[in-house]
C-alpha cells in the first residue's frame, strides 16, 4: 500500500499543519489520488502576513549583494533537487520534456534575479534636474509585504518568477500556490528553508483560490497583490484591493517583464539635498 505524502504549508520558516486541519486529495489525470494537500484558511493567511511583516525589516535592510547571493543559493539547491521536481511535475501531468524545461526555467529565473539584486537601483534611480541650489535624487525602496497568487497553469515557474522578483527588491511575500498544481510550490518551500532565506520572508499557502485570493486582497497589512489574470475573480479582487489602496498588479498569462517585475513592487523616494556656495564654488553638505 502506497503511503501518500501530505504536503504542509510554510509560514515563518516552519511547516505547520493548516490552522483548520483540513486537507484535500490531489488527483492525477486518471482520477487517482497522488497526494494530500493542506486546505489553508483565512486564519492561515493572517498568520502568514504577521510572519512576513515581522521579517520585512531585517530582509529589506540586507545589502542588495547579499540578497543576490541568497537567490543564487536557492538556484543551487533547486538544481540539486532537480529530479524531485521533475517527478512531481510528471505526477501532475507534465511530459518528461516539458517538466525538464520548466525546472530549468525556474533555475534560470532565480539566477537572473540574483544578478539584478544589486543592479536594478542603478538602472531605475535618477538624479533629477532642478532650478534651485539643490541636488535632487530619486531612489527605489521596497513596498513591504506582497501578496502573490501563483500562475494557475504551472506548478513551479509560475510561483518562482513572482517570489524571486519580490524578494530581490527587499520585499517579503505571502504566496498562494496553484490550486490544481500545488506540489512544486511546497517543495520549493523546502528549498527556501534549506537556503539562507530568513524565516518569514517567503510564506507559501495551498488551498482553494476562491477562498484565499479574497483574503489576500482584503488584508489591510498587505501592500500589493501580484497575479496573472484570473478571469472572473479579477473584478472582486480589484474591489477588495481598493479598501486600503493596495496596488493590484495583474499580468497577462505567459508574459515576461524582467526588470519591470522588480520595479513594479518598489516605491520611489525623492530626496532634496541643499548645495552650499563657498567663494563662488559649490559644495554639498
Amino acid at each position: 500500500m502506497e503511503v501518500l505524502k501530505t504536503y504542509k504549508i510554510y509560514i515563518g520558516g516552519s511547516f505547520p499543519r493548516t490552522e483548520s486541519g483540513r486537507y484535500y486529495p490531489l488527483l492525477d489525470a486518471k482520477g487517482n489520488t497522488i497526494a494530500n494537500v493542506s486546505l489553508s484558511s483565512r486564519k492561515d493567511v493572517r498568520n502568514a502576513v504577521v510572519a512576513a511583516r515581522k521579517a520585512f525589516g531585517g530582509w529589506s535592510e540586507k545589502t542588495a549583494f547579499n540578497r543576490g547571493q541568497i537567490l543564487y543559493r536557492m538556484a543551487e539547491i533547486l538544481e540539486g533537487r532537480k529530479l524531485q521536481f521533475l517527478e512531481e511535475l510528471k505526477k501532475q501531468g507534465s511530459s518528461k520534456e516539458k517538466a525538464a524545461r520548466e525546472v530549468q526555467a525556474a533555475i534560470d529565473c532565480l539566477v537572473y534575479y540574483a544578478g539584478w539584486a544589486d543592479k536594478f537601483q542603478q538602472i531605475s534611480s535618477t538624479v533629477n534636474p532642478v532650478s534651485s541650489s539643490h541636488f535632487n535624487f530619486s531612489a527605489l525602496e521596497p513596498m513591504g509585504v506582497i501578496g502573490i497568487i501563483a500562475a494557475q497553469e504551472t506548478s513551479l515557474i509560475g510561483v518562482v518568477k513572482f517570489i524571486a522578483s519580490a524578494i530581490c527588491g527587499g520585499n517579503t511575500a505571502v504566496v498562494v500556490a496553484s490550486e490544481e498544481l500545488p506540489l512544486c510550490a511546497v517543495t520549493l518551500a523546502e528549498v527556501i528553508h534549506s537556503s539562507d532565506v530568513p524565516g518569514g520572508v517567503v510564506n507559501i499557502l495551498t488551498g482553494k483560490l476562491s477562498e484565499l485570493a479574497p483574503a489576500l486582497a482584503s488584508h489591510m497589512d498587505i501592500n500589493a497583490l501580484v497575479k496573472e489574470s484570473l478571469g472572473g475573480l479579477d473584478k472582486p479582487i480589484a474591489l477588495a484591493c481598493i479598501e486600503n489602496l493596495k496596488r493590484n498588479i495583474t499580468y497577462q498569462p505567459g508574459t515576461e517583464h524582467g526588470l519591470q517585475n522588480i520595479t513594479d513592487l518598489q516605491e520611489v523616494k525623492t530626496t532634496w539635498h541643499p548645495i552650499e556656495h563657498i567663494g563662488g564654488a559649490s559644495s554639498s553638505y
